[in-house]
């Protein structure tokens, strides 16, 4: 991969220039040696991160700045700012929400970790030139320290488990201390949280997947224990099938906050590599070279990995021809509650238990959907069960419940309604809205039947949000979009595109404008133009979805 490796090198010296710029360089200020993030905050963390960067280009004779002694010197003021703001206990603060955190110190010595292995590793060979010596001193220090840290736990979110047992069991091997092993096996017992499916707790493809992928191969690095890294292949062979015509990755599925962030593939680079090696896979080393052809399309910096390179210099002599092109599909992760396909130019998303249900996206506009209005406390419909009809049909249903509290039989202790034990009431149940959906892949699109049953005379409607686009066309009208419009059109066949691209979506109808009301908290999708098909419950409509430039492409 000597094209990969050249173009990091490239990148790292950008970043270096970068650093260099950004660094406090004020000698009375407690920040000095640190670096301001865009935002101006200066912490640990975005220090270890420039730093680490700084080191593989001042380790690595094919850079500019090997071995210079301005970026030494700088290297050496970052790490000095980074163990003053170490805690005693080897812990770090992430200043904007935790502190003391076990969690984010992981993060941070996971940065560091394969800088330290690299020149602890060349030290063992040979004497290390005195500034490299230098940086292997304080590196170690602050690994070390951290690595003790981390023995006093403490995490919020499912990922963090991983990353601190990761980083202890590396650094048990790295320091010989069983006292780490023994508390990452802690961790470890609760079980690792990834799906057959492949998908890990928090469904976040556009970042925490990627960060339990590195948390399980470097189990198994450091345990000899395969089994680890088997959950990452999985989930890599997962998001195979989670890329956009655009080159990005899928988010709408995210619990976290990368959902419905427009995100590239370009850090999962080093585990498809790894592993595509490791496993003989095809797939994932046509994966590293469309991740390079991505960071080229869109003018964005290569991963940065460099220092692995130097860590394991055998993958600049792997050469694999080819990129990935991934073929037409239709998968269903039942436990995961997601269905995707692709046909042609566009791929389609179904979600359980989301009020944006359907997404289509055909390179360079995308198309979400839901049905929304007020019944009771619900807003939008979020369905309770899917099920998969046959390989490219499926059906949600949601049973929306209605209720009344009731008086208390008894007189209660206070008057005071929010003291009141109203969890207790009794109440008077019913009428109940039904709602199903049924979403079926068809030629160059998608038909969506909406059915509510239950309840009579309900304004409701189904939301088709655009973004990307410029232009509507019906029958009625013809009009330029911004991307803020609210539109109900009565009638007809509607063409919404970009003059790239149009999708084309009806018949429409509109039999009321109650698009939004005091009773109506489900946010409008932001940027999004909005058409409106409204209607009164009960009702039966179908949509049909068609990709427009599909139908003159050649098969």
């Amino acid at each position: 991969m000597e094209k990969h490796y050249r173009k990091m090198i490239q990148d790292t010296q950008d970043r270096v220039v970068k650093s260099l710029q950004i660094q406090i360089l004020d000698k009375e200020s407690p920040r000095y040696g640190g670096f301001a993030d865009p935002t101006g905050i200066v912490q640990a963390k975005f220090a270890i991160y420039r730093v680490a960067s700084m080191i593989a280009a001042y380790c690595n004779e094919d850079t500019a700045y090997y071995h210079d002694h301005l970026v030494l010197e700088r290297i050496l003021l970052g790490l000095s700012y980074v163990r003053r703001v170490q805690h005693e206990n080897g812990l770090f603060d992430y200043i904007t929400c935790n502190f003391s955190s076990a969690p984010d110190t992981a993060f941070c010595i996971k940065k560091l970790l394969p800088v330290y292995q690299y020149l602890a590793g060349k030290a063992t060979k040979d004497n290390l030139p005195d500034g490299e010596q230098a940086i292997l001193e304080q590196v170690e220090t602050i690994v070390r320290s951290g690595a003790y840290g981390l023995l006093e736990g403490g995490f919020h979110t499912p990922n963090h488990r991983w990353a601190i047992a990761s980083v202890l069991m590396l650094c048990s091997r790295l320091f010989a201390c069983k006292e780490m092993e023994k508390a990452a096996y802690v961790y470890l017992n609760e079980g690792i949280d990834c799906n057959e499916d492949g998908e890990f707790a928090e469904k976040s493809a556009g970042n925490y997947n990627r960060i339990n992928n590195d948390a399980m191969i470097m189990l198994s690095e450091a345990t000899g224990d395969d089994s680890y890294e088997k959950n990452a292949v999985r989930n890599l062979k997962m998001m195979l099938t989670y890329w956009e015509p655009d080159d990005s990755v899928f988010t709408a599925n995210s619990t976290r906050f990368d959902k419905d962030r427009l995100v590239f593939p370009k850090d999962y680079y080093m585990e498809y590599l790894r592993m595509g090696v490791k496993y003989e896979i095809p797939e994932f080393l046509q994966m590293c070279n469309s991740i390079f052809e991505i960071v080229d399309k869109k003018h964005i910096t290569s991963p940065d990995f460099l220092i692995w390179y130097m860590l394991y210099p055998q993958y600049r002599s792997l050469e694999y021809e080819g990129s990935y092109i991934r073929p037409d599909f239709a998968v269903y992760y039942e436990e995961s509650g997601i269905a995707r396909g692709q046909q042609g130019r566009f791929t389609w998303t179904v979600m359980n238990g989301k009020s944006n249900f359907f997404y289509l996206h055909n390179g360079t506009m995308k198309l979400e959907m839901k049905v929304a209005g007020s019944f009771c406390e619900h807003r939008a419909f979020r369905s309770e069960k899917m099920e998969r009809l046959s390989e490219k049909e499926y059906h949600l249903t949601q049973t929306m419940r209605g209720w009344y509290y009731l008086p208390f039989a008894e007189k209660p202790e206070t008057s005071d309604w929010w003291k009141m034990d109203n969890a207790s009431r009794d109440k008077k149940l019913g009428p109940d809205m039904q709602i199903d959906v049924w979403v079926k892949e068809v030629e160059n699109g998608a038909d969506i039947r909406v059915k509510t049953s239950g309840v009579e005379g309900a304004p409701w409607r189904i939301e088709l949000a655009f973004t990307g686009v410029n232009f509507l066309t019906n029958e009625y009208m013809d009009m330029p979009l911004s991307g803020s419009e609210v539109l109900v059109i009565k009638k007809g066949y509607t063409e919404v595109g970009n003059g790239e691209d149009a999708l084309i979506v009806g018949p429409c109808f509109g039999e009321h404008h109650f698009t939004e009301g005091k009773e109506d908290s489900e946010a409008k999708t932001v940027g999004a133009a909005t058409l409106y098909l409204t209607d009164y419950t009960a009702f039966d409509h179908t949509i049909e979805i068609r990709n427009k430039r599909s139908q003159f492409e050649k098969k």
